[in-house]
């Protein structure tokens, strides 16, 4: 069945306890708050919403997959707690206000995230774990963060042959979490330089902000086709890409013919490309050993997510050459100076 062509029931589900939920609406509302400081009144608009549900998510504490909704199969929330320093981290940003700053560096916060765990899905930022992003906003613990990346255990077990990190260990659908961490690693790259930081130590190893480009530059390439596959991973980018993508949409054809939810079935077993192009969309990716296959029936390889290509074009973005890095006069203006206002200059001498 089409997506436009759907008749069963889709319900909306109310949401009473959910601060996972609440807390990552806040910070997107706060990020655009800042991105939208020079329409005065839809920022301070946007700032009321965030600010709003961000108290909700600390009041009604709860996890939004748990109250028996479809959620909990396909987006399983694991807890709230990263979202709180997430949601923290940007409420600052854009308020200035030092309660959220307080609250997202708290070290008893960071604790129930999982900050100091270290486990095989620390650092990976994703739809289920924001800590890694809040961490972006404060130099220091993002230092920790990189170390893992950049150490010589991580490069040695998790970069596979080809050239691409294994994030989520060897699991289906790599793709996502590698865009996310490329797009994290060119940021806080502008963040270093912005701060003219060339760069951070990590053991006894000095690492340039041009390692952190790097990385992100040949990770984003893998997936644009510099991979032994030689095959693209983003749809219709390239010589060689998936035709066979695991998306209703794409591969029924537009023939005039409604088809139910069964009757969509023939078009996605049948061994023929997509009808329809779906371009730019990223697919899940390959396997641990850079193995591909084009097949429709096998989502691992060839499924498609808003999550994936949200940090794909975050990616893209950063690393463009269109880009300035981080405007420190927007991101950080709200957020009070760290030095005393200077003193008023004196009044003009008189003889």
């Amino acid at each position: 069945m089409r997506p436009e062509d759907m008749d069963y029931p889709r319900p909306v589900y109310e949401c009473h306890s959910c601060s996972d939920l609440a807390a990552e609406m806040a910070a997107a509302l706060a990020a655009a708050s800042i991105v939208f400081k020079d329409s005065k009144t839809y920022s301070q608009k946007l700032v009321h919403g965030a600010t709003t549900l961000f108290k909700f998510s600390r009041d009604q504490r709860g996890r939004y997959s748990s109250g028996g909704s479809d959620a909990s199969f396909f987006y399983n929330s694991t807890g709230y707690w990263d979202e709180f320093v997430w949601g923290g981290a940007w409420m600052y940003l854009a308020t200035g206000n030092s309660t959220y700053l307080k609250l997202a560096t708290h070290p008893t916060l960071a604790k129930h995230a999982g900050a100091f765990w270290g486990g095989p899905d620390y650092g990976v930022f994703s739809w289920d774990n924001k800590l890694t992003g809040a961490q972006d906003t404060r130099f220091e613990i993002m230092r920790a963060h990189l170390h893992s990346i950049f150490s010589d255990k991580t490069i040695h077990e998790n970069i596979r042959a080809g050239g691409l990190i294994q994030l989520n260990h060897g699991r289906p659908q790599p793709l996502q979490y590698v865009v996310n961490a490329a797009f994290l690693a060119a940021i806080y790259s502008d963040y270093l330089e912005a701060a003219d930081t060339p760069g951070w130590y990590c053991g006894p190893n000095f690492f340039s902000t041009g390692v952190l480009r790097d990385f992100a530059r040949t990770q984003i390439d893998y997936i644009l086709g510099k991979n032994p596959q030689k095959m693209s991973y983003v749809v219709a980018f390239g010589a060689r890409y998936p035709k066979h993508v695991h998306h209703r949409g794409a591969s029924i054809p537009k023939n005039g013919v409604k088809y139910n939810c069964k009757g969509g079935w023939k078009w996605r077993d049948t061994e023929k490309a997509n009808p329809n192009t779906i371009v730019g969309a990223m697919v899940a990716g390959p396997d641990r050993h850079d193995g591909f296959r084009d097949v429709r029936t096998n989502y691992n390889y060839t499924e498609p997510t808003l999550a994936g290509n949200a940090g794909l074009v975050a990616a893209l973005v950063a690393l463009s050459g269109e880009g300035n890095g981080v405007d420190k006069n927007t991101i950080f203006s709200a957020v009070p100076p760290m030095f005393p206002t200077p003193p008023p200059p004196p009044a003009p001498w008189k003889p």
